[in-house]
């Protein structure tokens, strides 16, 4: 280690005018052991500094290089990790922490003395050191006159300094005066000896008679401190007069205090009494407006406003401590209190004689209103008592009792005259519905008023003819429960479309004009909230403003929101029970009426919905949808009930059923009705039960048929369906559509060839045995030899069939299929063309039986395709 210490210094330190004190082998804690050493040095020059020196070895060659230096001023902490066990890691805290392992604890804690020393002889600042020995710190501590800094070599700096320029010069003054002195050092020191004592006895004669002048010294001595006796007296009697100025000063101060406390309390109080009355004094005139106010003029209600909110603002001033102790303060808030009791017994009667006279003025103008489906105009109304809401929002933060009161008696009164109104207006639309007061008598509706009284027992007993009595065919009635739409004109039902929509658009701007209406008079928030059900009105009555005790906030209601939606429900209470009466008496009047009232409801919900969802509109609305769905799903049923209890007579032909009639009478009326609806889906989900009903009991009239074939019955209908879908383009029932058509050209080929197999009736079975002799594997060429199949039989059996008898059977199949075809879809020419081809292609597979089987006989029929064209023509025009 003394080697690398020498080699360093000569190397590294020297060069840089610095001397190398301490060192110490170390690596980085936890990497890769990569040694180098930590040099502790101060430089030679003036003022010295001291620095931590990091050195490693080149990874080029054996020499050491400088590679990081700290000075000493900048650490702060030498953490020594243990002062009790011997520990080589030691952490130096410069700009950051720096962990090191040395690579002996006796080096560590030489290092670590080093900087010791160094900080106590130049820097004195604090640097803190932890965990290291007591013991190790005291040993560096310097004590006596020749204390030790740093070690030997830190005494050798201590003791050497420099020559100055004059001992220098005087040094080779001497020397050049003893020249022998260099080869000669005994007579040199002999000399120089000799001059010392010279010198010391030259100074012993000085001191020697400067005796007179140190006795001269001790005078002036004497002389001084009989001076300074004086001034200390002087001082003395200074300091007394001082100390009763002090005392003089100190009264005048505390009399000051005084007064500058008195002052101060004077400011505040003064601040407090004008807090008082600047914010605790409510005008006169306010005081008047409140006592004697005119409440039913527009500059009255603005008067009463302000000196309302002048009011309020007194009562809630944020007093400051203690004010409530003073009985001036005490008295101004009883005074208060009474003006605004006073006051909110006076609005809210007030108030209360204006619902009262609104009701009284609403019926007057009920009779103009009656002849017309129009509702009273509510605006001039509101518009009126709007002036008071500032009022109301007053009474609401002051005095809910009374707030709530008015509430109360508001709703009773509208929902009177609401319901008064609305039930007017609902007759008077059931009225038009029905056309006259006699004509409604049908449906149920007595008087002029046009009460619903009729039972759903009476209803029952309605029945009307099916479409086959209209085709004035005999046909059987129907007890269908509602009155078929057959019977009603269209005018009828577009009649209706306008009056229900007429209703709905009445009621909806009403519904929305009060909610508005009463959101801003009662200062009720129109946020989203929990919905509330009809049950809920039923507590209106008993009070459903109720109030905690304590907290004067309602439990009942969880929001003001709930609170606007059962004002509502209290105020228009019988409108959803008039729309669902009005409903039945649409369904009574047309099962087809819930169509149009489906489409209708359905906008109007799904235009209230995105209003507001949860809004007393949306939700009635939306609880008389349910209805009206439920009565559209009624009459799917009753139709489909309809198709399952049609019964056909055993004398007439079958033709186009009643049922498949009416579903394209439904069908269309619907597209119509549907266009651009928001509700298709429940049309679609219905057409798929109707059509499959209708396909189901097709089929069953078709297999209960005897006058009919059922091969008729099948073609006939199913060709009725598949042109009303093909025509009406029901995206849903495009498969159904689909297998309608090929129902149809199944059975239409189905009945051609049954039909067909009568004319030629011998010439079918002869050839049939000759495919069946075929079949069973005789060659074709063989088969005239079987003598029931011979060429003389096929003569024979040719023979019975002349071009002249031919005629006459096709004669005679023409006036049968004519019989079992119906006039309305008008098909005998399409199956008349349909048994000419079948007809023509049975002729071509007769006559290449006859070619194979009997080659060379020379056998052919007696009558041609051409005249098979011919004679299906002149037919079919003959009839």
């Amino acid at each position: 280690m003394t080697a690398i210490k020498h080699a360093l210094q000569r190397d590294i330190f020297t060069p840089n005018d610095e001397r190398l004190l301490s060192i110490v082998n170390v690596c980085k804690a936890g990497k890769k052991k990569r040694n180098c050493f930590l040099c502790a040095t101060v430089t030679t020059e003036r003022p010295v500094q001291v620095n931590v020196v990091k050195v490693k070895k080149s990874d080029k060659g054996d020499f050491y290089k400088r590679q990081t230096a700290w000075a000493l001023r900048d650490l702060a902490v030498v953490d020594a990790k243990d002062a009790v066990k011997e520990n080589p890691e030691f952490d130096l805290h410069f700009d950051k922490v720096y962990k090191w392992v040395a690579s002996s604890t006796a080096e560590k804690n030489t290092f670590i003395s080093c900087i010791w020393k160094l900080n106590q002889r130049y820097l004195r600042k604090k640097i803190d050191f932890v965990n290291v020995s007591a013991q190790l710190l005291e040993e560096s501590v310097p004590s006596g006159e020749n204390q030790s800094v740093a070690g030997g070599d830190e005494e050798a700096v201590d003791e050497y300094q420099e020559l100055n320029a004059r001992e220098e010069q005087d040094i080779e003054i001497m020397m050049e005066g003893c020249e022998y002195a260099i080869s000669n050092a005994e007579a040199f020191a002999e000399k120089l000896s000799r001059e010392l004592q010279v010198l010391d006895g030259a100074n012993i004669q000085s001191i020697m008679a400067s005796e007179k002048q140190v006795n001269i010294l001790m005078t002036l001595l004497d002389e001084a401190l009989k001076e300074v006796d004086q001034i200390e007296l002087k001082l003395s009697s200074y300091e007394e007069m001082l100390q009763s100025v002090k005392e003089q000063m100190d009264q005048i101060s505390e009399s000051n205090h005084l007064i500058h406390l008195s002052n101060t309390n004077n400011v505040k109080l003064l601040s407090e009494i004008e807090f008082l009355v600047n914010h605790m004094d409510l005008a006169k005139g306010h005081i008047k407006a409140l006592q004697e106010g005119d409440l039913a003029s527009s500059r009255g209600i603005e008067a009463c406003t302000n000196a309302a909110d002048a009011l309020l603002q007194c009562m809630n001033v944020a007093l400051r401590p203690g004010h409530n102790m003073l009985y001036a303060v005490k008295q101004q808030q009883q005074r208060f209190s009474d003006l605004r009791e006073q006051f909110a017994r006076r609005l809210a009667s007030h108030l209360n004689n204006v619902f009262v006279q609104q009701g009284h003025d609403q019926s007057s103008t009920l009779a103009q209103h009656s002849i017309e489906l129009t509702l009273p105009n509510h605006h001039p109304v509101h518009r009126d008592l709007l002036r008071y809401a500032k009022l109301m929002e007053w009474l609401k933060s002051t005095d809910y009792g009374k707030y709530e009161g008015l509430t109360k008696n508001y709703m009773d009164y509208l929902s009177r005259l609401y319901e008064r109104e609305i039930k007017d207006f609902f007759e008077v639309a059931k009225i038009k519905m029905t056309g006259t007061t006699k004509e409604g008598k049908k449906f149920g509706l007595h008087g002029s008023s046009g009460k619903l009284t009729g039972s759903t027992s009476s209803l029952n007993k309605l029945s009307v003819q099916s479409s086959g009595n209209r085709r004035s065919q005999s046909s059987s009635l129907l007890d269908m429960g509602n009155m078929s739409a057959s019977d009603l004109d269209v005018a009828d039902r577009t009649k209706f479309d306008k009056i229900f929509e007429q209703v709905l658009s009445e009621l909806e701007p009403l519904c929305l004009a009060e909610q508005d209406f009463i959101s801003k008079f009662f200062k009720l928030q129109q946020h989203q909230s929990m919905g509330t059900t009809m049950n809920e009105a039923e507590e209106m009555d008993g009070g459903i403003l109720s109030r905690s005790h304590n907290s004067g906030v309602p439990q009942a209601i969880s929001s003001e929101k709930d609170m606007i939606r059962q004002m509502m429900i209290k105020i228009f209470r019988c409108i959803e029970p008039e729309l669902n009466n009005l409903i039945a008496l649409g369904d009574k009047i047309d099962s087809f009426n819930s169509l149009y009232m489906l489409v209708k409801m359905s906008h109007h919900v799904w235009t209230a919905q995105n209003v507001d969802p949860a809004s007393f509109l949306s939700t009635t609305l939306g609880n008389v949808l349910v209805t009206v769905k439920r009565n559209f799903d009624k009459c799917i049923s009753n139709q489909i009930k309809q198709m399952e209890e049609v019964k056909i007579s055993k004398k007439s032909k079958v033709g186009i059923l009643t049922f498949v009639a009416e579903f394209e009478e439904f069908a269309a009326l619907a597209e119509s009705i549907f266009k651009n609806a928001e509700r298709r889906g429940d049309l679609d989900k219905a057409y798929i039960k109707l059509i499959r009903s209708v396909f189901i009991n097709v089929e069953k009239v078709a297999n209960e048929s005897q006058k009919t074939p059922r091969d008729v019955v099948m073609m006939e209908n199913f060709h009725r369906i598949f042109a009303t879908l093909s025509r009406l383009k029901i995206s849903c029932l495009e498969a159904e559509k689909k297998e309608a058509k090929q129902k149809y050209t199944d059975h239409l080929q189905s009945y051609v060839i049954y039909s067909l197999g009568q004319p030629l009736e011998k010439l079918n079975h002869f050839f049939e045995g000759v495919e069946a002799r075929v079949a069973q594997g005789i060659r074709e060429e063989e088969v005239s030899y079987q003598l029931a199949f011979n060429k003389q039989e096929l003569r024979k059996v040719i023979k019975e069939y002349p071009g002249k008898e031919v005629k006459k059977g096709l004669d005679n199949l023409y006036k049968k299929v004519d019989k079992h075809l119906c006039e309305e879809e008008n098909l005998l020419q399409v199956v008349w063309h349909s048994m000419q081809d079948e007809f023509i292609r049975q002729y071509k597979h007769f006559e290449g039986l006859i070619a194979r089987c009997y080659p060379g006989s020379g056998v052919t029929m007696e009558f041609t395709i051409q005249d098979i064209l011919d004679y299906c023509s002149s037919i079919a025009q003959s009839h």
